[in-house]
């Protein structure tokens, strides 16, 4: 068994963790800082940030994409798009990732009733976190879309 660790919905006393979050440079190439990832959501409800806390301390963060028409990776209306997980680099290493993503199926299936699947896509290049998708339990199938910086693998989870 894994760390103790809670996920749940982006929340305003989270801010200043936000705000203070460490992504080396060679990882924020593939994610957004979790402070743009608020941003976003302010501009778009469909952009559900979450958080990724174990003893009340902010160390991670991803976003819930829930809009069935802006979802380009797949014909499933019914899919829901995960972007931008990444974890604080100074609680990196300790299995928070992993853990997030195991009880992701879970927080999905209570919070989004109508969704039956999860999709996320990862860029070719990015081996850790493609790893860290296939011990999760998500699986590729081979299908690729062209993004703005190259090819990203795309990743299923049926619920």
């Amino acid at each position: 068994m894994g760390p103790y660790i809670e996920v749940r919905r982006y929340e305003e006393k989270d801010f200043p963790a936000i705000s203070q979050y460490d992504l080396p440079e060679e990882q924020a190439i593939y994610t957004s800082l979790p402070s743009l990832v608020v941003e976003t959501f302010q501009k778009d409800i469909f952009n559900q940030p979450f958080v990724i806390c174990t003893d009340e301390k902010v160390v991670g963060c991803f976003v819930l994409y829930t809009d069935c028409i802006g979802n380009i990776y797949t014909d499933n209306k019914n899919a829901i798009l995960l972007k931008s997980l990444s974890i604080d680099s100074r609680h990196q290493k300790k299995g928070y990732a992993l853990e997030a993503l195991l009880a992701l199926p879970e927080l999905v299936k209570q919070q989004y009733i109508d969704k039956d699947e999860i999709i996320l896509t990862v860029h070719e290049t990015n081996t850790p976190a493609i790893n860290l998708y296939k011990k999760a339990g998500f699986v590729y199938k081979g299908e690729e879309f062209n993004g703005e910086y190259g090819i990203e693998k795309i990743f299923h989870w049926l619920l």
